[in-house]
Formats: structure tokens, C-alpha cells, sequence
């Protein structure tokens, strides 16, 4: 048992885990939403993926103290969702959410610090660069929910919201139009928080390709001065 945990984390802390992590990432941004909206009980499929992502992002963590963290997110995560599913009058569901999103924030931390590590530039690391892209779209699905959660009048527009699982398509269409900085307007943010989040995540769609760009560039001539 040692022997495959040691494995797996090896494997996550590889390169080529990234391209695993996109075709998981790819499903759940992508096609849950749609699974979600025609089957009421495939909501069983989001919870599991998410609990995935969070196992691997412990795995991915190279250093002690983001392992500690992410491990004790994930304890934290699944006593909730043991509490929520279970035979009991109780729920943690807005408590729930914010531990996802905090989930999503060290997981994005671990995997951009895997991205530019040892200044090596190759295929892995741009595709690395993608996931971290969709990991903060996550992030902003869930910052989304949270304010619609908490006043009912975050977000406006042609749909509805029955505070569940079930939302997930609303959230991540919204925080990936405003990303990629799309603004269809067929939903719009009313509340302060939802505007600022919505402005901060087409800014970080702008800059963040940018960014990135230019320092796997300025990391090439370092890469052939090695070679």
C-alpha cells in the first residue's frame, strides 16, 4: 500500500499528470454541467469528481506544509459531505462551498508552482498552464454561488437557482463567460461582490495568458543555455 501511494505521488508531482488533470478538468467544466441539467441523480458524479480533484491536489503537493493544508481540507470536505448525504436533520452546505473554494485556491497554488518549477519549458507545462486557467474558472463558479447563496440577488438573468448541486452549470457558465471575458449578457452580476468578481476574472483572463506566455518564453534561452 505504501509502495502505490508513493507511486501516485510521484506520478502526480510528474509532468505528465497534467494531461490526466486536463481530461478530468476538461469533464468537469465541460460536460458535467450538461449531464447535470438532463439527469436529476447524475449530481453524484460532480461530488465525486471534486473529491477526486482535491485527493490529487494533496498528491500533487511538493512541499510539507501545502500537503498538510490540502490534506486537511479534504478531511474537512468529505465530513461534510458525509454530514449532507447522510440519515440527519443537518447540512453544512454554505460551509461546504467554502471549503471547496478554498480546495480550488490551494490546488491552483500547488499546480502553478509544478508549472514553473526548474524553469524547464515543454508541451506538459503548457497544458499545465490550461489547467490552472480552469481551475480559477472553478474557483469563480463556486465565488459565484457563495454570493448568490448568501443574499439570493447576486446574479440576474434568464434562469433559476435552487440552492443545490444543480446550480453548477449557472455558476461555471457564468465564471467561464466572464474569464474569457465573452459577456453575452444573458446573466449579469447586481450585487458589489458578484461585479468585482466578474471584473476580476475577465482581468485575470486577460493578463493571465500574458503572463504566462512571457515567462515560458524568458524561460527558453535558459532552458538551451542547460542543454
Amino acid at each position: 500500500m505504501k509502495g502505490i501511494l508513493q507511486k501516485s505521488k510521484r506520478y502526480w508531482e510528474s509532468d505528465a499528470s497534467f494531461i490526466t488533470l486536463l481530461v478530468m478538468l476538461l469533464f468537469t467544466v465541460f460536460f458535467l454541467p450538461i449531464l447535470i441539467h438532463h439527469k436529476e441523480d447524475s449530481t453524484y458524479f460532480l461530488n465525486t469528481m471534486f473529491i477526486m480533484l482535491f485527493v490529487i491536489g494533496m498528491f500533487s503537493a511538493r512541499e510539507r506544509l501545502f500537503f498538510t493544508i490540502a490534506a486537511t481540507l479534504v478531511v474537512i470536505h468529505l465530513v461534510l459531505r458525509m454530514i449532507r448525504f447522510s440519515d440527519n436533520p443537518y447540512e453544512f452546505y454554505f460551509e461546504e462551498r467554502i471549503v471547496i473554494l478554498l480546495n480550488l485556491l490551494v490546488f491552483s497554488i500547488i499546480n502553478f508552482r509544478l508549472l514553473f518549477r526548474n524553469s524547464e519549458v515543454n508541451l506538459y507545462r503548457v497544458i499545465g498552464a490550461i489547467n490552472v486557467y480552469l481551475l480559477v474558472a472553478l474557483m469563480g463558479s463556486f465565488g459565484f454561488e457563495l454570493m448568490q447563496l448568501s443574499n439570493g440577488n447576486a446574479i440576474s438573468g434568464d434562469m433559476t437557482f435552487e440552492g443545490r448541486d444543480r446550480d453548477f452549470g449557472n455558476y461555471i457558465y457564468f465564471s467561464l463567460v466572464s474569464v474569457t471575458t465573452v459577456g453575452f449578457g444573458d446573466m449579469l452580476p447586481v450585487s458589489i461582490g458578484a461585479k468585482m468578481l466578474s471584473v476580476f476574472l475577465s482581468t485575470f483572463g486577460i493578463l493571465y495568458p500574458a503572463v504566462v506566455i512571457a515567462k515560458l518564453v524568458s524561460s527558453s534561452p535558459q532552458r538551451e543555455k542547460v542543454l
